[in-house]
């Protein structure tokens, strides 16, 4: 394996997000990066179900989230973030994190994070995480923050940190990480968990998501939920017809049928 690190094309993944900026090492450039990317890339697993190879090489994760224009799950979104990040001259650290939200057992740590340190001051970026996931980079102490119309809260629970987000008046647990670095490899193993193994949802259920200022988008298999300040609206998509077309209106994302379509319409717990 090389342990060259491939640069990337900063001008085309800066088009393929939407930034018209001149990117420095700052964090204004920081937080316009973060909305840009989390809100144009979308969170998906459809080739965990067309059980197509998920590569963690920065050049695969250029070809497909950037000139494919696809979206990925954590792994390679903040794998591309963080590579983009320091290319442009921050410092960062990659986190390993264990997802909380709708587990009732422990699981092992499958979500990547990034700590990026600016001016003296840590921060927590994750553009990775999908529907109920962070629109700009979060200040890495305890307390509450908002983004947009979204509340977050971070808590130092030792050894881990724990990020939730409140949802219909009450705090959620999104995750819990160490602040311990990780290198690119590091991820490899939960990679492979995520995309092989049997007990994985990604290979279960077909899942989009998609944060906005205003509106998120969460698609498991047939179901459509959209979630504003008035509260969430869930939609049921009988045809195969009518799932491309929310995967290419609310996401984005113009894919070819095939046999990944293939679900029940009520998805699984």
């Amino acid at each position: 394996m090389s342990t060259e690190c491939p640069a990337i094309d900063l001008d085309l993944y800066l088009r393929r997000i939407g930034y018209r900026g001149s990117p420095q090492p700052t964090l204004e450039t920081l937080k316009h990066l973060h909305v840009a990317h989390a809100t144009h890339i979308p969170f998906e697993n459809i080739d965990v179900l067309r059980n197509e190879p998920i590569r963690l090489d920065l050049e695969s994760l250029q070809e497909k989230l950037v000139r494919k224009r696809r979206g990925g799950y954590c792994f390679e979104q903040n794998a591309l973030f963080a590579a983009v990040l320091e290319q442009i001259g921050f410092r960062l650290t990659r986190l390993q994190a264990r997802v909380l939200m709708g587990v009732t057992q422990t699981r092992p740590r499958t979500h990547m994070a990034i700590e990026v340190r600016v001016g003296g001051e840590s921060w927590l970026g994750d553009v990775g995480y999908g529907g109920w996931g962070l629109l700009e980079p979060i200040p890495l102490v305890e307390g509450e923050s908002r983004q947009f119309a979204w509340d977050y809260r971070l808590r130092d629970a030792g050894p881990d940190w724990v990020l939730s987000s409140l949802q219909s008046g009450q705090w959620q647990d999104l995750y819990a990480f160490l602040r311990a670095p990780n290198l690119p490899v590091d991820y490899e193993p939960a990679n492979y968990f995520i995309w092989q193994h049997p007990d994985s949802i990604f290979r279960k259920l077909l899942l989009a998501q998609r944060p906005t200022p205003e509106v998120r988008y969460i698609l498991r298999n047939r179901e459509l939920v959209t979630i504003d300040a008035q509260g969430a609206t869930t939609s049921a998509l009988a045809t195969d017809a009518e799932l491309l077309e929310a995967l290419a209106q609310h996401f984005s994302l113009e894919v070819e049928p095939g046999a990944w379509l293939r679900f029940d319409a009520d998805p699984a717990p």
